[in-house]
């Protein structure tokens, strides 16, 4: 192997010697002052001369110095993206000296290690900014090199895009702490595409690992970082050629040759799961409502009391992922400015990592609140939303039909009547009639309702919902003032909509309508059969249609466990038949689309 490389690297150093001159008639036209007048410099620095030689070997662990010369003027633009691998506890220091990069490390070598040096978007000219294209140097402190390499992408477990700039990780040490507390073997940043090649590696089986290093210290922050994972063991196979599409530097804006690089292993980034249950933070945020946070999800709750108060006295509810509690204190006697809250739950022991049950008790006292004042001074203070039951009604145009009117309280009711409310239409001809519907309390919010006309509402009317006074009563014995909401369907004729028709539907999915850049969902449907959905009243432009397969089927895109070994829920995008990653939908258009759950 070792002949193979230096009958390579001999006719490539020939090869420098034979360009020299040209190098140095380009570099006579770039000095540091940029001449007057002619065409703008838009080529990229070339590298003239690297020492140590590419590929040495039984190169000195100690005050090792590595000097690139390049045929102009250069400068650093990213010192992040000058990357060794493997990584040491302190980046390489580079400095710029004439037209030569020195390259030196702050801490000594590894003895019988290959090293790799990428350089990508680091360097660019002095005038004009072009982006040296990016290389791979390596040399070994050894008596060889390794000659296997490994490829792959990285995307966003939610979006699918690629994911710039992440850190690819390869551990011999196949324990499930390694990555957070060793660097690994050999590492690599991907490009703009999320892709990823580590050369020169040895014949062995790796754990690979890929994470979003903000700090760049080459260890994995589980508190801060996304991370991601292949299930498996894996094991380097393709060698290393600088022939290979794998091993080029391109153009990022090159997709045809960008895309055509072999990519052996797919990692999906996802923000780990904390599972070390313990109490984050208890807050009484009223003078009847308190507030308890824990570090991770499914906490444990045995029981739970203040002192002083029956438990019939107190309302609680958990958010969907029971992370969250919310406490309320239905009595109507005045509550003491301080309260003891007393906790009995599962907690994570932090020697031996198990549940344990764990007593707390926190005082409840409300911050930030200044001592009570009486008489005339009171009565001056006090607001109107201080006296009432409050809420808010809500519709929106372009949901109501779907969502229907949202009606949420302050605080919990212990009076209702929702008989009393008044649901009316005012047709084009100012004709009015009276409608009926229906009251759904939320499953997960008890302070939330969704009333929904039981008529098909029509474009060109327009709809009313009017809560009179004393409808409602809440905790505080407070009932509610009057109000009334009024809605109209869009009637823009340059609107479009989508009509999904989907086929092939097995366990529960959620099908979720993205804007063009995916962050945020504009419409969202829990489904477990074929069916279809519409998607009423959207402007012209570019939509993606996500499919989460919600395997543990509560209605939530759940993220990974990297202890558990556990993925993320597994996410695709509807393409169309040419591959296109949206759909283009013009205005004024009814678009229907079929898509096979199976096929996908």
């Amino acid at each position: 192997m070792i002949k193979n490389l230096k009958d390579t690297i001999i006719p490539l150093g020939a090869a420098l010697c034979a360009l020299i001159p040209t190098f140095f008639m380009h570099s006579c036209a770039n000095t540091t002052q940029s001449p007057s007048g002619g065409a703008k410099d838009t080529i990229p620095p070339a590298l003239y001369w690297v020492d140590p030689m590419p590929g040495a070997t039984q190169v000195d662990t100690h005050k090792t110095k590595l000097v690139f010369g390049f045929d102009e003027y250069i400068k650093i633009k990213d010192n992040q993206n000058i990357f060794l691998s493997p990584p040491q506890k302190k980046m390489p220091k580079a400095v710029i000296k004439g037209k030569n990069l020195v390259v030196t490390f702050e801490e000594a070598l590894k003895k019988g290690i290959t090293y790799t040096l990428n350089f990508t978007d680091a360097l660019s000219d002095n005038n004009e900014g072009n982006i040296f294209p990016g290389y791979t140097y390596v040399f070994s402190t050894g008596d060889r090199i390794d000659s296997l390499l490994l490829t792959g992408t990285v995307q966003d477990c939610n979006t699918l895009k690629p994911v710039k700039g992440a850190t690819v990780m390869l551990y011999t040490d196949q324990s499930d702490s390694a990555i957070f507390k060793s660097r690994p073997f050999a590492a690599c940043k991907t490009d703009d595409w999320g892709y990823f090649c580590i050369p020169y590696l040895p014949d062995t089986l790796f754990r690979l690992y890929a994470i979003k290093d903000e700090n760049n210290d080459n260890l994995f922050q589980s508190e801060s970082e996304l991370v991601g994972f292949v299930d498996s063991l894996v094991r380097p196979v393709m060698k290393v050629n600088d022939s290979i599409p794998e091993m080029q530097k391109y153009d990022m804006k090159d997709t045809l040759e960008c895309l055509a690089r072999k990519s052996e292993y797919e990692i999906r980034l996802f923000k780990e799961e904390n599972s070390k249950q313990m109490l984050k933070n208890v807050a009484r945020t009223s003078e009847r409502r308190a507030h308890v946070s824990f570090t991770a999800k499914n906490v444990w709750i045995d029981s739970l009391w203040i002192k002083g108060l029956k438990a019939d006295k107190l309302i609680t509810q958990f958010n969907l992922t029971q992370d969250s509690l919310e406490i309320w204190i239905n009595e109507r006697r005045s509550i003491p400015d301080t309260l003891m809250l007393y906790l009995n739950y599962r907690k994570t022991n932090d020697s031996t990592y198990l549940m344990e049950p764990t007593l707390e008790k926190h005082k409840l006292f409300v911050e930030g609140a200044l001592p009570k004042k009486t008489g005339r001074a009171a009565k001056k203070d006090i607001k109107h939303e201080d006296t009432i039951c409050v809420y808010k009604l809500t519709a929106e145009p372009e949901t109501v039909e779907q969502n229907g009117f949202i009606l949420e309280f302050n605080y919990p009711i212990i009076y209702e009547n929702f008989d009393s409310l008044v649901f009316r239409s005012v047709n084009p001809k100012q004709k009015e009639s009276r409608g009926s519907f229906t009251v759904e309390r939320d499953s997960l919010n008890l302070r939330k309702y969704t009333i929904r006309p039981k008529e098909k509402l029509l474009q060109g009317y327009e709809y009313y919902l009017k809560l009179p006074y004393k409808a409602f009563r809440d905790i505080n014995g407070f009932y509610s003032d009057s109000t009334e909401v009024k809605v109209s369907l869009p009637k823009d004729d340059q609107l479009s909509s989508i009509k999904l028709k989907l086929e092939g539907v097995e366990g529960k999915l959620i099908i979720d309508l993205l804007n063009e850049k995916r962050d945020k969902s504009l419409r969202s449907y829990v489904i477990d059969k074929n069916c279809e959905l519409f998607f009423p009243y959207l402007k012209e432009g570019k939509y993606s249609i996500r499919i989460t397969f919600d395997y543990n089927r509560n209605s939530l895109v759940d993220t990974g466990s990297l202890l558990e070994k556990r993925q993320p829920e597994k996410v695709v995008f509807f393409k169309g038949e040419e591959g296109e990653e949206y759909l283009e939908l013009p205005a004024a258009t009814e678009l229907t689309q079929i898509i096979d759950i199976k096929e996908l």
